[in-house]
């Protein structure tokens, strides 16, 4: 990847999304980038839609990241992934949560959760990461932990030591969840690295 980038990070309120965009944005800056930050909460606290766009390089004057412009796309929720298709080009690489938080008119059998969600970003030749950050996150001692596994799934794809993070992880995280974080972003980083 190019040293400068965009990511997108997509999900539902209440699964981590801002702390995980903020570890990384932390982890670029502490690296030498210049990062800029953008969050979306909506209805986050009603189960609404939430994103944050991370923009770094040398130089970054803007977070928005334009359409087709997403480097990255880093998903909490796999039809969440869907909707953020258009932010994606050819060489975008999308790394999404298998769990599925179905929206009032699928939970309420008006119409169906798409079988295939993720099709339509494969089939355009895009990689996808399919994580199932729950279980892994409740193999490392705490489910939720599931968005420092998604952002240690990530990590692999961005110009940075590892150590970068453990550095972050130590200084932005409250003590008493440093551990289980520790290891829940080992145990993602070993599905991409």
């Amino acid at each position: 990847m190019a040293a400068t980038g965009n990511i997108l990070f997509s999900g539902v309120g209440g699964q981590g999304i801002l702390l995980a965009s903020e570890v990384t944005a932390y982890a670029l800056l502490s690296a030498g980038y210049d990062a800029k930050k953008s969050e979306v909460h909506g209805m986050a606290q009603r189960g609404g839609s939430v994103t944050a766009q991370l923009r770094y390089g040398d130089k970054v004057y803007s977070p928005l990241i334009e359409p087709g412009k997403a480097d990255i796309l880093i998903s909490f929720e796999m039809m969440e992934a869907a909707r953020y298709l258009p932010y994606l080009h050819k060489e975008s690489k999308v790394i999404v949560n298998s769990q599925q938080i179905k929206p009032p008119s699928v939970a309420m059998g008006v119409i169906p959760y798409p079988a295939e969600v993720l099709d339509s970003i494969s089939s355009q030749g895009i990689q996808v990461v399919k994580v199932d950050a729950f279980d892994i996150a409740r193999d490392a001692g705490e489910v939720k932990a599931a968005n420092i596994v998604m952002v240690g799934a990530m990590s692999a794809f961005l110009p940075m030591d590892v150590e970068v993070y453990e550095n972050i992880i130590n200084t932005r995280i409250p003590e008493r969840f440093r551990e289980v974080n520790m290891k829940a972003f080992a145990a993602g980083r070993k599905i991409t690295a």
